[in-house]
């Protein structure tokens, strides 16, 4: 069914549609937002990727863990008290 779903002609009549839908104008403004925004893109990824490499090669300092701890509860032998 979709053996031959990308034919050159496919790919000219979307190309034609495209340029009828957005015009010749808005394409370059399109195109040129695009590769600004993947450039903003792959700048944030590789600082991250930097950013991540630097805090594994800090060595962690590990804290004082402070521990709370509740008074003993003491149980009663006596039965609960009922209202009638």
């Amino acid at each position: 069914m979709l053996r031959n779903g990308l034919e050159p002609w496919h790919l000219l009549v979307v190309a034609i549609v495209v340029i009828l839908l957005f015009g010749s104008k808005k394409l370059p403004e399109a195109a040129r937002g695009l590769g600004k925004s993947m450039r903003i893109l792959k700048s944030e990824a590789k600082a991250m990727k930097e950013e991540s490499n630097v805090a594994e090669s800090v060595p962690v300092q590990p804290t004082a863990v402070h521990t709370v701890t509740e008074s003993p509860v003491v149980a009663s032998t006596e039965p609960p008290a009922t209202a009638h």
